[in-house]
């Protein structure tokens, strides 16, 4: 015998799902009539423009400012409370300057890593000469750290040249002949140098041994 029941046998309707939200124009009020963009940034952009601000040393509310932007806005965005458009990220990494694409490449979780092991510097180096850079990607930072190490007889390049930045350095080991502006000399062990680098320049083991010399460039070569 089967037991009658009173539920309405007929399927019932299944609710919409919740369309995502869009992407947040950050900077103003939408105007009437004003569509905003529905092209939302890949996620992690909160901790990617933390890492951006704070690699070019501005608080909040100056880069709020500076891309004229609302004052809360960037904490916002930071915090992921709210997602900014394309647009308004642009506007933001205008500001700076740098590009989407040079912001996306980034990679907040290694680009903050402090300490570094010999086996994780980066070798730049070529033609006899080894640099090996302290960090792999330096876009955004003013400062390159290198360890040098010349075999002996190599030089930097067979005439002096020069750039934008300034440079200055120590010798660990061997006899480095350094020439800035004209003028040449041969500097060893604990010797040091500091100098404009549009001023032309070269370096050159002169010695019979390795030379090894700790530098910084500003900004990075």
């Amino acid at each position: 015998m089967k037991t009658k029941t009173t539920q309405d046998a007929r399927p019932r309707r299944k609710s919409a799902a919740p369309k995502a939200s869009p992407a947040v124009d950050a900077g103003a009020p939408a105007k009437p009539g004003t569509e905003r963009s529905d092209v939302e940034p890949s996620a992690g952009v909160g901790a990617r423009l933390r890492y951006v601000r704070e690699l070019h040393g501005l608080s909040q509310r100056e880069l709020a400012r500076r891309a004229g932007l609302n004052h809360g806005t960037i904490g916002c965005i930071e915090k992921e409370t709210i997602s900014p458009s394309v647009g308004s990220l642009r506007k933001i990494l205008d500001s700076l300057p740098m590009t989407l694409s040079e912001f996306f490449s980034l990679d907040p979780d290694v680009e903050t890593q402090i300490f570094f092991q010999r086996d994780e510097l980066l070798e730049v180096g070529a033609g006899g000469i080894s640099l090996l850079q302290v960090g792999h990607n330096l876009k955004g930072r003013p400062l390159q750290v290198l360890l040098e190490r010349y075999a002996p007889g190599a030089e930097t390049a067979a005439q002096p040249y020069s750039h934008q930045g300034d440079e200055g350095g120590v010798v660990i080991q061997g006899q480095v002949e350094v020439t800035v502006g004209g003028v040449a000399k041969v500097l060893g062990p604990g010797d040091g140098y500091l100098f404009s680098s549009r001023l032309p320049h070269r370096f050159r083991n002169v010695g019979d041994a390795e030379a090894v010399v700790v530098s910084a460039n500003t900004p990075p070569l």
